[in-house]
């Protein structure tokens, strides 16, 4: 028996070995696509060593059993089926699903754990017991109900909009003050399961008060903290159930997820809490062709753009979630090769915070096999901008806002795409619709941007067969 034991803290510590690698892969495009299924064997490992360890428990069931193979069956076949079925445009929504899956599982580890010793005995239920259920309890309820209001926010169900209504703060404090007070009860040493609902309640309805009042153009770094908070509570129910495997992969989760937090808040020149404060931010405005501010803007066609981007030295495309939507990616490495085709160079500007979802562009343009040698972090590209003949924007809209530089504005202070210091700008969008932040773009009415108005598909399909036309 203490051979086995022996055999299954090894095959976890290899684990996590296998985790950290993984992680540190991840950094580079060049090496993540090494990095991800590294990682998913060392999961597959971590579990087979839970599951004879298990096997060699005499207290496991046979209904145990039962139970387990069921949910891991289901939980197969739908996890299969919605990593087949679902669009890169939906990631974002998927990744705020597994947050809540996560946070809600944790949360009810504990509770599950916390009844079990609560039937054996009062003196069961240790300081580390108690301190490990309540911190499970509120962080995985708490990411459980935003991440459910998170996806709903990204998938249109609920307003992108901040929802504010009268005596929110007041709400939320007293929510905060009766999970704290019920925590402090339970911590005191006293066995009460009714107490513990309560702090359960409060948290869940603490983690839809604190998601609600927050904008769409907040959401990536909302989910990045959320996602912390699922590795946290991952963590807590490792600590619950004494599971060394569970607390690792939990303690990495969490510390990638608030480095990751930190740098997606850093990019928008926010602070954390001043994101959690909530309120900035809108939905998707109106599709109105006007200009901004009541300015003039110069509208061209797909012959206009194409005979700009076939004579020129210098391209810089710049993706944003429009081209994400439109499922774009492939129209716009194929003009990007037949470019490249004419001698012309090429690269992608990836704003931190484009799309839904740290990493939603690097992740489409990795689709189609677009070299990362072409992606050119913010910092890099603002340098190269003044070089650049011509940027072309495909669905990008607050990142590139020149309006941030200005104070008194949504924006400001937010790094941008610095665009405008192209020597010719073409903007492909559907529409002079304001972007999440609810304000025109100020690029639009440049005098170097042609606005060519079409879905980016059906636009960047229409540029390349013009390109080719005219190149013979």
């Amino acid at each position: 028996m203490g051979t086995v034991n022996t055999i299954i803290a090894f095959v976890y510590l290899l684990a996590a070995v296998c985790f950290v690698a993984g992680l540190h892969l991840m950094n580079s495009p060049a090496t993540a696509r090494k990095g991800s299924p590294l990682s998913m064997w060392a999961m597959v490992a971590a579990i087979a060593a839970t599951i004879a360890k298990m096997g060699y428990d005499d207290k496991t069931s046979t209904t145990a059993w039962i139970v387990l193979a069921a949910g891991a069956l289901i939980g197969g076949v739908v996890g299969l089926w919605m990593a087949r079925t679902v669009k890169m445009t939906a990631i974002p929504q998927l990744v705020s699903l597994f947050n809540a899956v996560g946070g809600g599982a944790a949360a009810v580890v504990a509770i599950a754990d916390y009844v079990r010793l609560s039937g054996v005995s009062s003196s069961a239920i240790t300081t580390r017991d108690a301190v490990s259920t309540v911190l499970d309890v509120i962080i995985g309820a708490v990411t459980f109900a935003g991440s459910l209001i998170a996806a709903g926010k990204l998938q249109g169900w609920i307003t992108g909009q901040p929802v504010i209504f009268p005596g929110a703060r007041i709400l939320s404090g007293v929510l905060a003050i009766c999970a704290l007070g019920g925590s402090g009860y339970l911590l005191s040493g006293a066995d009460n399961i009714p107490v513990l609902m309560v702090v359960l309640g409060a948290a869940l309805i603490f983690g839809i008060a604190m998601v609600l009042p927050i904008g769409g153009a907040d959401m990536p770094v909302v989910i990045a903290l959320l996602n912390a908070f699922t590795g946290i509570a991952v963590a807590m129910a490792g600590f619950v159930i004494n599971n060394s495997g569970l607390i690792i992969a939990g303690a990495l989760v969490g510390a990638s997820g608030g480095i990751l937090t930190k740098l997606m808040a850093d990019a928008m020149n926010r602070s954390i809490l001043n994101i959690i404060v909530g309120g900035f931010g809108t939905g998707d405005s109106a599709n109105v062709v006007v200009g901004a501010g009541g300015a003039d803007i110069r509208q061209i066609s797909a012959e206009d753009a194409a005979i700009q981007l076939a004579y020129a030295t210098k391209v810089m495309v710049v993706p944003g979630y429009g081209l994400a939507a439109a499922q774009a990616q492939h129209e716009v490495r194929q003009l990007a090769e037949v470019l490249e085709a004419r001698g012309i160079e090429v690269h992608f500007a990836i704003h931190p915070v484009a799309g839904r979802m740290p990493g939603h562009m690097n992740v489409l343009l990795a689709e189609v096999n677009v070299p990362y040698t072409e992606l050119k972090e913010m910092d890099e590209a603002n340098n190269e901008f003044p070089t650049v003949d011509v940027s072309l924007v495909v669905g990008a809209n607050d990142v590139t806002n020149p309006a941030a530089r200005r104070p008194n504005t949504p924006l400001s202070g937010m790094p941008i795409l610095d665009v405008d210091r192209s020597h010719n700008i073409i903007v492909i969008k559907r529409s002079m619709g304001h972007g999440y932040a609810g304000i025109d773009n100020e690029l639009y009415t440049d005098p170097k941007t042609g606005m060519f108005f079409a879905d980016a598909k059906r636009g960047l399909a229409e540029i390349v067969a013009a390109v080719k036309t005219l190149v013979g």
